[in-house]
């Protein structure tokens, strides 16, 4: 089992070293190494391409997080107070946004997206006084939105692991006291929370800006960076494709470390 066990790890990560190590080639080909060089990474940060895809991603990636969030963190503070029988409904859709594949996901929001605008727009068209009426269409918009509510089940894991971790005695205290709802949840649960809360963030901002198959089908005109990188691997992987990947690789990692290391605070604090 130890074999196997090593054998499947090096099958997964052998292959993100490689990217890794290639990304610092001072040649041109992608498969051998021909010296030491990060040329391809100022090649990669210098590309207007790279940087308006990148551009597109991160905007992208910091409002559905922000949206994701904020309601996340909403609906993890009133579902345990909802029926037994409501809450265990919304549990389910929760569980299955996290578990359905991705693709599944890209799929049914292009057609509910399709669908609405197939509505809306005439609509527009009837009641709009000008010439040249707003139509729906997918871009920014779609993005954010399908990234923001897919996002939004993983808000809401993190910060409702740590709502029921969370010292009751001290919210009960603060009302107690004749503290104001609004006082209480700034002073006592947010503070309890907010490790979570950022974890939340960061997670739900990860996943936004790696994600390629739900953004595939609901990007439209808009090209985010890992749809660059496919359409580029497509004429032939590049040292200037693996600088790229080494550059999302390591700021996905550091963003993961990051919420994983405040988990872990916020879980110390709450035993402490």
């Amino acid at each position: 089992m130890r074999l196997f066990a090593l054998a499947v790890y090096l099958f997964l990560y052998v292959p993100i070293a490689v990217i890794a190590v290639f990304a610092f080639n001072g040649g041109r080909s992608a498969t051998q190494l021909q010296g030491f060089s990060v040329q391809w990474f100022g090649r990669a940060l210098s590309n207007p391409f790279v940087v308006d895809a990148f551009r597109t991603s991160l905007t992208v990636a910091l409002a559905s997080a922000t949206l994701a969030t904020v309601f996340g963190t909403m609906a993890a503070l009133v579902l345990p107070q909802a029926r037994p029988r409501l809450r265990a409904a919304f549990d389910a859709l929760i569980y299955v946004a996290v578990m359905v594949p991705g693709i599944v996901i890209g799929i049914a929001t292009l057609i509910a997206l399709v669908t609405v605008f197939g509505w809306v727009n005439p609509v527009l068209a009837a009641v709009w006084p000008g010439e040249a009426p707003p139509q729906l269409g997918l871009g920014y918009g779609s993005l954010i939105a399908a990234h923001g509510l897919f996002a939004l089940a993983l808000v809401v894991l993190l910060v409702r692991a740590r709502v029921a971790g969370m010292d009751r005695s001290l919210v009960e205290a603060s009302a107690d006291l004749g503290a104001t709802p609004w006082g209480t949840f700034r002073q006592v649960t947010l503070p309890q929370i907010f490790p979570g809360i950022l974890a939340g963030f960061l997670l739900a901002f990860t996943f936004s800006f790696d994600d390629f198959i739900i953004a595939f089908f609901v990007a439209g005109p808009q090209t985010t960076l890992p749809i660059y990188v496919f359409s580029s691997i497509r004429r032939g992987v590049t040292p200037e494709i693996n600088a790229i990947g080494a550059m999302v690789l390591a700021a996905s990692l550091t963003l993961l470390v990051v919420a994983q290391l405040l988990l872990r605070r916020g879980t110390s604090r709450a035993r402490g």
